[in-house]
């Protein structure tokens, strides 16, 4: 039936040319009746799609009221066929300091939000508030734990850094996606050095916006995809102060503050966060500060001027790494004692959104990074002792700014209504690399011996990018949208310096020669996605296929590690991802699923292999990066959250109870390449991934359960079992038990959590270099206690 009316109404256009006939297209309506006014006339809507004709060409007002919602602007109305698209914002409920989206926490991202398109893309959306765990910490296996396929490394007690890998990539401080904090970037250097040191508190966040490999049109390249927090930016009232303190083990101790409101026309947000701790492990001890503060001002009704300044800055002892046997033994013991970690992070941002219309958008970022790495200790092999000495002192600097311009039109293509975005950017890193030696002693001394003279290596690292995308969302009949793309990349990448050849032998420098460096690499390249989606009562599914690539690093090229050589003809990485994603409702507002199946393909995958090195006049094996060859990683994600309160039929006023279940099953592999690798399993692909749990709400009273089985997997391309030095072989597979309760009311919140229940001994991962090398351990049975109170809400 709906069929016909369509063909009907584009009939009668064109039976009626002298007239004006309108295609209204509503996205957000959610099953309830809207009335839209055009012009002199009113309608009643209750659907998506609603034809509208009989009006003479010229200007008209609009306007759709809601129930709690009035959307109004002023529409063009040309002879024949005219489409207007709405988007209803989703309207954000504060229930018991819990978000909802009526009485359903969403899961994934609209078609289009502002200047975006995530439409037939693989997407997730966390909403920390909605957590019952504690966000002091930012646990990341509580905080992504409805993410299926996510293999998380846990560095430390604390959540200082948050280390993420999806599909067989390298987790290391979430290197492999595209990493940003309402909508621009906070990595060290976005292609020169994409890892992230900072990390919002989780507190602070009011959306997390995660995109899979088909994020690389629009955000960039990266195999991984979009990392995206979207931090909270005003309150509602004029002053609203939140004020929590966090208390746990090993002497962990937080502090949150914020500050929000809204004022005529202006609104603004902001927070201090101390967080410290001794940590689970001897010389673990640490201490962070972050500030964060946002100020908008309403321009007009259709224009917004944003600037918001982050700072983070954090020191960190580190224990280092273990051996197997070592691990065996005493899994909570350190061996060292002078390594330190201090990361200083200030980001500037600027943004300006522009509303011509309700077809046509604007938004502008220019933002900017000044901000430090410094890592000082021991970094010889956890096998042998700190023997003392000079420790190695590796200074990271980056000052790089970007600016990003996205337009947004809504129009009609052959009586369809359509979205087109089209966008620029344009980026600048500048990363200032030094290695040499710091004086011994235990303290956190950052002092080269001799600043005149790095020691080791001394390189900057000028890259520049520029880029230009567009996608397009075509809509035909039957709900089925088509989505090409394409990105126009240019990447430039600089080292200009030199290293120090070193001969030593008994403890004593034999001989030092001294090799200067500059190389320069230019490239430019095109990268094409499609999507596909096609929408019924109920499911919804999604096809896409989109390319990738993933630039070399010439910082870690310039570092020397003496458990780690690099291949000085290291290329870059490509390939593409693509996934057949369906989701919706297996029974209406009780199970909902969502459930993948991708293949990632690599081209030149950059491994750990082995090779044979000569120290101290001995041959020794060790690590080494190079190009492996072709790989790939195919597998299954899966999400079910069954609504067992609904199902029950219990009163959701004052019962809410639900559970879910995220289990993933991927196969990686290399296919070609170096041929003693063919057919070996691809490193950090964890076959089978098990998340699950359940959490009850009884009025103000809450608790949540959940259980998390990780299979074991790789480390290295050979698949070592396992190494004297503890930097390769497997991670073995483990079981952990996480528990949550609080109670809520309106300006008060108390929370206890406890992880690692049952006490399980494990770790994640291990290190090439800080905060190892070697084996680090994961934390034991640890209990927290969250008191939050609300001044003016």
């Amino acid at each position: 039936m709906r069929h016909l009316v369509y063909i009907a109404f584009v009939f009668l256009s064109f039976t009626c040319q002298a007239q004006s006939s309108l295609l209204l297209k509503i996205y957000g309506l959610k099953n309830t009746n809207a009335t839209f006014y055009l012009g002199d006339s009113i309608y009643l809507i209750n659907a998506q799609n609603t034809s509208i004709y009989g009006f003479q060409p010229g200007d008209y007002y609009y306007r759709l009221q809601l129930e709690k919602q009035e959307i109004k602007d002023k529409i063009y109305l040309k002879k024949g066929i005219n489409s207007l698209i709405i988007e209803v914002p989703e309207l954000w409920v504060q229930l018991n300091r819990v978000n909802v989206l009526g009485n359903r926490a969403k899961t994934s991202l609209t078609n289009v939000i502002g200047t975006e398109i995530f439409a037939a893309k693989k997407t997730e959306l966390i909403a920390p508030d909605s957590r019952t765990m504690n966000l002091a910490n930012n646990n990341a296996r509580q905080l992504f734990n409805r993410i299926p396929g996510l293999n998380i490394w846990e560095n430390d007690a604390s959540g200082l850094q948050i280390n993420i890998g999806t599909r067989g990539l390298n987790p290391n401080r979430t290197s492999n996606l595209n990493t940003r904090q309402n909508g621009y970037d906070i990595s060290a250097d976005a292609l020169g050095y994409p890892e992230s040191y900072y990390v919002p508190p989780a507190e602070a966040i009011e959306q997390i916006r995660f995109v899979r490999g088909a994020a690389a049109l629009q955000s960039g390249p990266h195999f991984g995809g979009l990392l995206d927090y979207q931090l909270k930016e005003k309150e509602e009232s004029q002053l609203v102060v939140r004020q929590s303190l966090t208390g746990g083990s090993f002497e962990f101790l937080n502090s949150f503050t914020s500050i929000g409101g809204t004022k005529n026309k202006w609104s603004y947000y902001g927070f201090f966060q101390r967080k410290q701790g001794e940590g689970f492990l001897p010389n673990a001890k640490f201490h962070q500060n972050t500030g964060y503060v946002s100020l908008a001002y309403q321009i007009s009704e259709k224009s917004k001027i944003k600037f918001q300044y982050t700072r983070m800055k954090y020191l960190a002892q580190q224990p280092g790494g273990l051996t197997d046997t070592e691990f065996e033994m005493n899994p909570y013991q350190a061996k060292r004692l002078r390594n330190w970690f201090d990361v200083d992070w200030n980001l500037y941002a600027l943004i300006w959104n522009k509303r011509f219309s309700n077809q046509r958008r604007l938004n502008v970022r220019f933002f900017t990074l000044d901000a430090s790495r410094k890592s000082v200790g021991d970094l010889s092999r956890p096998n042998r002792p700190d023997a003392n000495r000079e420790r190695d002192l590796i200074i990271g600097e980056f000052n790089n700014w970007g600016i990003e311009s996205r337009f947004l039109r809504h129009y009609t293509f052959i009586t369809q209504p359509s979205t087109f975005l089209v966008g620029v950017r344009a980026y600048r890193g500048f990363n200032w690399s030094r290695q040499g030696f710091a004086k011994g002693g235990d303290d956190a001394d950052f002092n080269l011996i001799n600043p005149e003279s790095a020691g080791v290596s001394d390189y900057q690292h000028p890259g520049y990018n520029a880029a230009l995308f567009a996608e397009n969302i075509f809509r035909l009949p039957y709900q089925i949208s088509i989505i090409p793309g394409i990105r126009l990349e240019a990447i430039e990448t600089n080292a200009n310096g030199f290293y120090k050849n070193r001969l030593i032998s008994g403890g004593r420098l034999i001989f030092e020669d001294t090799v200067s460096v500059s190389r320069s690499y230019f490239r430019q390249f095109p990268l094409l996605g499609l999507g596909l989606s096609k929408k019924t009562k109920q499911v919804e599914i999604l096809a896409n296929i989109t390319q990738n690539y993933r630039s070399i690093n010439f910082s870690d090229m310039s570092i020397s590690n003496p458990n780690l050589r690099v291949d000085s003809n290291l290329k870059d990485e490509s390939g593409f991802n693509t996934d057949i994603t369906f989701r919706g409702y297996l029974i209406p507002n009780i199970c909902w699923f969502d459930l993948s199946l991708f293949y990632l393909s690599y081209h030149d995958r950059i491994g750990i292999s082995e090779t044979v090195i000569e120290q101290n006049g001995a041959k020794q094996l060790t690590a080494f990066r190079t190009n492996i060859g072709r790989a790939y990683s195919r597998g299954i994600e899966s999400y079910v959250r069954l609504s067992l309160s609904d199902l029950m039929k219990l009163d959701n006023s004052s019962w809410q109870i639900e559970s879910f279940i995220n289990y993933s099953y991927i196969d990686g592999r290399y296919s070609q390449g170096l041929s003693s690798f063919e057919g070996k399993k691809l490193e950090y692909v964890i076959p089978h991934l098990l998340r699950t749990g359940v959490s009850i709400r009884y009025k103000k009273w809450y608790a949540s359960y959940q259980f998390n089985y990780q299979d074991m997997q790789y480390t290295d391309a050979n698949n070592s079992i396992l190494v004297s030095d503890a930097t390769r072989g497997i991670v073995p597979s483990f079981v952990i038990h996480d528990y949550s309760m609080g109670y809520d009311q309106k300006h008060f919140q108390l929370k206890l959590s406890v992880n690692n229940i049952f006490n399980s001994t494990y770790f994640t991962r291990r290190a090439l270099s800080y905060p190892g090398p070697g084996i680090i351990t994961g934390q034991p049975r640890n209990a927290y206690v969250k008191l939050l109170y609300i001044f003016g809400n």
